[in-house]
C-alpha cells in the first residue's frame, strides 16, 4: 500500500513540473512576442520562442487529458460541473476582467455598441490568451460524446484535422475551428493513451538521470533543426514532432522530480490555471513600466523580467486573494458548482426515502 501511494505521489510530481514547464513556456512567448511587438524588433530571445513552437500546446494538451479516463464515467450532470462549467466560470470571470483593463481603446474605436459586441463575440470566439481555456472546456465535452466511437477512427480522424491545418486547407480564421482541429488530436491522445504515456514515464524514472540527460540533448538539438530548416510546420512532420516533443518534456519533468531544486517548478504546475488566467495583467503592466523608465534595456531581459512578472505576479494575487472575498478570483464559489447541489439532492432524496421506509 504504502508503495503504491509512493508511486502514485511520484506521478503527480512529474505531472506538475511538466505543467509548471509548459505554462512558463506560454508566459515567455506571449510575453517575448509582446515586447517585440511593442518595440518593433525581434529579441535575442526569439529563436527560443522558435524552438519551443513544435511541443508547447500539444504537451499542455496531452498532460489536460490524462487523467479523463478516471472521471469520464461521472454523471453529465456532475461531468459538466467539473469539466466543462469550471473552465467556463474562469473564461467568463477572466474575460470580464480582460476587458476591464482593455475595453477603453474598444470604446475609443466604436463606442459602446462596439464594446458590447466584442464582449458578446467573446462568447463564441475565445478572447485573448483565454482561447485554452476555452478550449479546454469544448475538449472534454466532445470526449465524452464521442465515447462510444472507437478511439482509433477517433484518434484518426483527429490526426487528420490537424494535418489539414498544416495544408492550409483548415484556415477559418476562426479560433474555435482551427485550435479544434489543430489541438483536439494532443489532447484526445492523453485520454486514450494516459496508460502507455505513465509506462513511458515510469521507464523514463528507472533510467539514470545521465542517460535520460543524454537523450534530451539529442531531442534538444534534432527539434532544433527541425525548427531552423522550416520543416517543423510541415503536414505529416509537425504532429509526430508535437508528439516526440510532449514525451521529452515529460521526460523532463520525470528527470526534475528527482531533485529538490525546482520545487518552485512543480509548485508553478500545480498551479497552473491561477498563472494562465493572470498572467496578461502582469505581463501587460510590467512591460508598460520597463518601455517607460527603462528604454533602452535590452530586449531579451525585458522579455525576462515581463516573463518573471508573469509568473510570480498571479501568485503573489493568488496567496493574497485566498480565504478572502476575492477568492472567487481563482476558486468557484460552492453556490456555481452542480456537483454540490446534486450531491445534496441525492442526499435529501435518500433522507426521504429513509423516513418513508420507517414510517411504512
Amino acid at each position: 500500500m504504502d508503495q503504491s501511494k509512493a508511486q502514485a505521489k511520484q506521478r503527480v510530481n512529474w505531472v506538475d513540473y511538466a505543467k509548471g514547464i509548459c505554462i512558463i513556456l506560454v508566459v515567455a512567448m506571449h510575453s517575448t512576442l509582446g515586447v517585440e511587438k511593442a518595440a518593433g524588433a525581434l529579441s535575442s530571445l526569439h529563436g527560443f520562442i522558435d524552438w519551443a513552437r513544435p511541443f508547447r500546446m500539444p504537451d499542455f494538451f496531452l498532460i489536460s487529458g490524462l487523467f479523463l479516463a478516471s472521471r469520464i464515467n461521472r454523471p453529465w450532470r456532475v461531468y459538466l460541473d467539473t469539466k466543462f462549467i469550471h473552465f467556463a466560470y474562469f473564461y467568463v470571470l477572466w474575460m470580464s476582467i480582460q476587458f476591464l483593463t482593455k475595453g477603453f481603446g474598444i470604446y475609443q474605436d466604436g463606442g459602446i455598441p462596439a464594446l458590447v459586441n466584442q464582449y458578446a463575440l467573446g462568447f463564441v470566439e475565445p478572447f485573448g490568451t483565454l482561447w485554452f481555456i476555452y478550449m479546454l472546456a469544448v475538449f472534454f465535452v466532445v470526449v465524452k460524446v464521442l465515447k462510444p466511437v472507437p478511439p482509433l477512427v477517433i484518434f484518426a480522424a483527429a490526426a487528420t484535422l490537424e494535418i489539414l491545418t498544416k495544408t492550409g486547407t483548415i484556415e477559418t480564421g476562426h479560433t474555435l475551428i482551427d485550435e479544434f482541429a489543430a489541438r483536439f488530436v494532443y489532447f484526445y491522445a492523453g485520454y486514450w493513451m494516459a496508460n502507455r504515456v505513465f509506462d513511458v514515464a515510469a521507464w523514463v524514472n528507472r533510467a539514470t538521470p545521465l542517460m535520460i540527460g543524454a537523450g534530451l540533448s539529442v531531442w534538444v538539438v534534432f527539434n532544433f533543426m527541425m525548427v531552423h530548416l522550416g520543416y517543423a510546420a510541415l503536414p505529416g512532420i509537425s504532429l509526430p514532432l508535437g508528439f516526440i516533443g510532449a514525451g521529452a518534456v515529460i521526460s523532463t519533468g520525470v528527470l526534475l522530480s528527482k531533485f529538490r531544486f525546482a520545487e518552485w517548478l512543480r509548485y508553478c504546475g500545480e498551479n497552473s490555471i491561477v498563472i494562465y488566467l493572470a498572467f496578461f495583467l502582469f505581463m501587460a503592466g510590467t512591460r508598460s513600466l520597463l518601455f517607460r523608465f527603462t528604454p533602452d534595456l535590452d530586449l531579451a531581459l525585458i522579455a525576462g523580467l515581463t516573463t518573471f512578472a508573469g509568473v510570480l505576479g498571479p501568485m503573489l494575487l493568488f496567496w493574497a486573494t485566498r480565504g478572502t472575498r476575492l477568492s472567487f478570483l481563482f476558486k468557484r464559489p460552492q453556490a456555481l458548482r452542480l456537483a454540490e447541489r446534486a450531491r445534496g439532492w441525492h442526499s435529501a432524496r435518500h433522507v426521504g426515502k429513509s423516513a418513508q421506509t420507517t414510517q411504512a
